[in-house]
């Protein structure tokens, strides 16, 4: 479990953007989901090796349904914000360590390409029986990824190349239950 971040010295923009050859060559129609991090409670982190995706409650275990969010009227849970994904490439450059990727507080990370171009809303992915599609919500780093990992980085994920590449990544929401595990291939439907 990982609870809160350690002290680190974060990358500078330059150092980040040596990183974007390398994400833009993330696979495109076929590739792995690499970590599943359910969050049980606000700050905290729990990696597991397979998990369970419902339509009613997102990640098994997860708090998305009782967290809310300020996107919808009520506060309730926005439906299309089920799934937080992010892409290994990018999360192994501003983490700087795999022990770190949860700090971003995703629950699902792949090695695939998360584009606009590649994955516009309303592609569905199938991952282990369960299958996803990519919903509409924009994904933007936060005050808690700032404080995880540096003002540039926040400002690499949101520029104009990190929007169009989704470096934040992308929210999904659950179309098929099933069960997930690591290693499990992610492939567009």
């Amino acid at each position: 479990m990982v609870n809160n971040p350690s002290k680190m010295t974060h990358l500078e923009l330059p150092e980040l953007e040596l990183g974007l050859d390398q994400i833009r060559r993330s696979p495109k129609d076929e590739g792995i989901l690499e970590l599943i991090v359910r969050r049980p409670r606000t700050d905290e982190r729990e990696t597991l090796g397979r998990g369970e995706l419902t339509q009613a409650e997102g990640l098994v275990g997860d708090t998305w349904r009782t967290r809310g969010s300020s996107r919808t009227p009520d506060g309730s849970s926005h439906p299309d914000m089920q799934l937080a994904i992010m892409n290994v490439r990018l999360v192994s450059l501003v983490a700087q360590s795999r022990e770190r990727w949860p700090l971003a507080g995703d629950q699902l990370f792949v090695d695939l390409d998360l584009s606009a171009d590649n994955l516009p809303a309303g592609t569905r992915l199938s991952l282990g029986s369960a299958e996803i599609e990519i919903t509409d919500q924009a994904h933007t780093g936060c005050k808690k990824f700032l404080s995880r990992f540096g003002e540039p980085a926040l400002l690499f994920v949101n520029s104009p190349v990190g929007k169009q590449l989704r470096l934040r990544g992308v929210y999904a929401r659950v179309v098929q239950t099933g069960v997930i595990q690591i290693g499990d291939r992610v492939r567009k439907v």
